[in-house]
């Protein structure tokens, strides 16, 4: 196994046990082992930064590194991920991902500033409706 599939299996192992942490009620352990794992993964994307042909592992490993980042509170390290990711060549899907994470850390900042009241619950419920066709 390479060095870049081995940190991403150690990441998504770590993010499992994050998962049984939080569901067990202990969230120090939670946050601790979700900073381990966007530490691993933030180091298999690295391993493909550069990389641009090596789509779509490249921008997935972004993906989940970024929300990762999301889940300890790292907006801005979020938002870096992010655009590395979308400064490659992911496929339209990841990249429309992508997007929608950064607007999802964003927006209630950016209805803020314009002195507009955000319903975190409504926003919630949009963002779990189905796409109309």
């Amino acid at each position: 196994m390479s060095q870049l599939q081995e940190l991403h299996q150690q990441a998504m192992d770590l993010a499992e046990r994050v998962q049984v942490a939080k569901l067990r009620g202990n969230l120090t352990l939670a946050q601790q082992l979700s900073r381990q794992a966007l530490e691993k993964e933030q180091l298999a994307a690295e391993f493909l930064a550069n990389d641009l042909a090596a789509e779509p592992t490249r921008s997935v490993l972004y993906r989940s590194a970024a929300s990762l980042a999301i889940d300890c509170g790292e907006i801005k390290t979020a938002e870096r991920l992010i655009a590395i990711a979308l400064s490659g060549n992911p496929p339209q899907e990841i990249a429309e991902e992508l997007r929608d994470l950064f607007v999802e850390i964003n927006i209630q900042n950016y209805f803020a500033r314009r002195g507009i009241a955000f319903d975190e619950a409504k926003f919630q419920n949009l963002m779990a409706q189905q796409p109309l066709s």
